[in-house]
């Protein structure tokens, strides 16, 4: 349960190269939250920046930040697919579609105070809304990383969020998949993640 009340909390937006402003804060939270299962990620500062750099290269990348104070808690991220990375573009390059047409959807984080608040839909709702201002995309998509059930770090309590984002509209597209390198916790060198796409239209 949260303890934490939505009127202390405050709202941003950024856009564009706008995102280099705020890299530090948003690294350590990427990193911060992404250590917990299924990405179970062994994350730097340094990886993080060139990574964050995508994004601040792209004019209609766009974040929205959640802050209690002056402290982020809570991000999310999306760029048109057509300004991604080669690694996200081609399993759509592969099936014929036209990224031109499709906004991809990043990273969804909150800190574990700050959950069960709505948060969750609110971030589905701004990147929405920021691609549809632009009248041409009538597709979201993101990608979500697969692990095995037996997997030994799997707490017990772990629950996926595939209903979540089939209420929110998106449907998983097993044919549409990329291959991601971190290191795990506890590991030096980066090992391959299977990762599914999950897509939307919103046209």
């Amino acid at each position: 349960m949260s303890i934490v009340p939505t009127s202390s909390l405050t709202f941003a937006r950024f856009v564009g190269s706008a995102f280099r402003t705020v890299f530090d804060e948003l690294a350590a939270l990427r990193i911060t939250v992404f250590r917990d299962f299924p990405y179970l990620y062994e994350g730097s500062v340094d990886y993080e920046k060139a990574y964050l750099e995508t994004y601040a290269r792209s004019e209609r990348s766009f974040l929205f930040a959640v802050y209690d104070g002056d402290r982020m808690v809570g991000a999310t991220t999306a760029i048109p697919l057509r300004d991604e990375t080669p690694d996200v573009q081609h399993p759509f390059l592969r099936a014929g579609y036209d990224l031109d047409t499709i906004f991809y959807f990043g990273e969804s984080i909150l800190l574990p105070a700050y959950r069960g608040l709505g948060l969750g839909h609110r971030f589905f709702d701004e990147r929405e809304a920021h691609a549809r201002r632009f009248g041409q995309y009538t597709i979201t998509c993101f990608c979500a990383v697969q692990r095995p059930d037996d997997h030994p770090l799997r707490p017990a309590d772990y629950q996926p969020l595939d209903a979540f984002w089939t209420k929110r509209g998106y449907q998983r597209n097993p044919d549409l998949q990329s291959t991601f390198a971190w290191p795990d916790l506890n590991e030096t060198v980066s090992s391959p993640k299977p990762m599914v796409y999950w897509m939307h239209k919103i046209g």
